[in-house]
């Protein structure tokens, strides 16, 4: 796992921290000379595997807030990097911060322009870490940081002041609505705690009358600042910085501040390295003056990173996927062990019952192809029934018709004998998967009825039976012979007229249909 190590970047030297489990721990300084550019490259190279972020206090730095169109994308990009080309010309270390759209109908955006100006202080520097291989996370500035200090410490003043003392120097940041809007660092020449306590009350003014004679503040308007002391100084700096009707002050315990922060080991004076360091690490700034090429080692790492930690979840997915297929393995076993279990007892109590029953005239293998033939002629079985109820339906259109008999019969009709008593004639075979029946019948009319209407009524039950196209119709006799050769008279009924008239039918219809 990558470690966090931060630098701490003054005028003067390099100073290298670690920090782990909220705790800083320094590691060496490096004298911004040729030998210490030479240590800091060792140091570098000693550890490979870390992190570095720079925290920069210097004076070669400036802060403007401008007001661009409402662009998005490439436009904006390119709007950006030319102010900040006219406003910090030729500074390589750059950075821009959005500070939200104002509330008017163009929408126009506040940015605050950033750079650190003095390329040559820091080439050195970064030349070491680009020839180390050295991961840099980024480049920060520390009155930057200074908005997440005022917020951890509530203070929501509109407009406000923040000094502080670093590195033989104090910083004077000045904020509106918590966003830093002019920072300057300013040499302190005495740095006992009466000096320091002087500084403060004089900076203070300094920097008010500075603020008044830009029109950031009005010239009479009333300001806070904030000053960071030891519990040690601050009885000094009470009787140094006195309220006036333009500047009142609020000094802060710096104790307090690096426990509301989570500080674990506070300063141990007025000095705030340790402090802002601290910030950097649980609340850094929004803006960092680092570019992508300074930075590519870093973002090789966060790749590398995050696949790791993709395989290491894909891999635990695996394992847990793999516990269930071995829990699911494991249960189906014994389920089918306990099912196993039971078709044993189950069998052994089926032999058990085998043997209760009497013996039989065959074997089993022979009994069972009796019974599956049974089964297969029970399916094949056919009854009169369906061939009844068409019957019964022709017979209702054809009342004058009455059977005499109705003979069925499955396949294979005995139609010899049907001529042999000279009732039905013509008849055809029929198919084994075929029923048939012979229907016999008289046709009763009256005494008045002729021959025409006897065909009349006869054909009526004929049509009847062949509305079914399933059923195959044929006519064996008819009541009266029209064969051809012979005519049919009105006069063949006149004596026989209260004789019936017999007709005989064959119906073949398919099995099943």
């Amino acid at each position: 796992m990558k470690t966090s190590r931060l630098l701490y970047l003054s005028a003067h030297q390099m100073s290298a921290y670690r920090w782990q489990s909220g705790e800083l721990m320094s590691e060496g300084q490096f004298a911004a000379t040729e030998p210490g550019h030479q240590d800091f490259t060792a140091y570098l190279e000693q550890n490979p595997k870390s992190v570095f972020s720079i925290l920069v206090n210097v004076s070669e730095e400036g802060f403007q807030i401008e007001t661009i169109p409402f662009l998005h994308g490439a436009d904006r990009k390119a709007i950006i990097a030319r102010k900040l080309g006219q406003l910090f010309f030729n500074a390589e270390l750059t950075a821009s911060l959005s500070l939200g759209y104002e509330k008017n109908k163009r929408k126009d955006e506040r940015i605050m322009l950033a750079a650190l100006t003095n390329n040559d202080f820091f080439a050195p520097w970064l030349q070491a870490i680009a020839d180390a291989g050295a991961a840099l996370s980024g480049i920060f500035s520390l009155p930057l940081l200074a908005p997440a200090l005022l917020k951890k410490l509530q203070l929501t003043a509109d407009q406000c002041l923040l000094l502080s003392v670093q590195d033989q120097s104090i910083r004077q940041s000045y904020f509106e609505k918590g966003e830093l809007h002019f920072s300057r660092l300013t040499p302190l020449q005495n740095s006992s705690i009466g000096g320091i306590a002087q500084a403060f009350s004089g900076e203070a003014f300094k920097l008010q009358q500075y603020l008044a004679s830009q029109r950031l503040i009005g010239r009479n308007q009333p300001i806070q600042a904030h000053i960071l002391a030891h519990p040690g100084a601050l009885k000094a700096i009470q009787n140094s910085c006195i309220d006036t009707t333009t500047i009142s002050f609020n000094i802060l315990d710096i104790e307090d501040c690096a426990k509301k922060t989570g500080l674990k080991i506070p300063p141990p004076d007025t000095h705030c390295e340790p402090l802002f360091l601290h910030l950097l690490i649980i609340a850094p700034p929004r803006i960092q003056f680092a570019s992508d090429d300074q930075r590519h080692d870093h973002h090789l790492g966060q790749i590398r990173s995050a696949l790791h930690g993709l395989g290491a979840l894909v891999l635990l997915g695996c394992l847990l996927f793999s516990g269930k297929l071995l829990f699911d393995s494991y249960a189906i076993n014994q389920d089918a062990g306990a099912l196993r279990s039971e078709a044993s007892l189950s069998r052994q109590r089926y032999s058990d019952i085998v043997k209760t029953f009497p013996p039989i005239p065959t074997n089993n293998e022979s009994l069972r192809r009796i019974i599956d033939r049974y089964i297969e002629l029970e399916k094949m079985s056919a009854s009169p029934n369906g061939l009844y109820r068409e019957i019964s339906r022709a017979l209702q259109a054809a009342p004058a018709a009455e059977l005499d008999s109705i003979d069925w019969k499955v396949g294979g009709l005995d139609v010899a004998a049907v001529k042999a008593t000279g009732q039905a004639s013509g008849s055809s075979a029929i198919a084994d998967d075929n029923e048939a029946v012979l229907v016999r019948g008289t046709l009763k009319l009256g005494a008045n009825a002729n021959a025409r209407q006897m065909l009349g009524a006869f054909n009526v039950l004929v049509d009847a039976l062949k509305a079914n196209p399933k059923l195959q119709v044929e006519v064996l006799q008819r009541p009266f012979d029209i064969e051809s050769g012979k005519s049919l008279k009105g006069g063949d009924t006149t004596l026989e007229d209260n004789k019936p008239r017999s007709f005989s039918l064959q119906v073949i219809r398919k099995i099943g249909s």
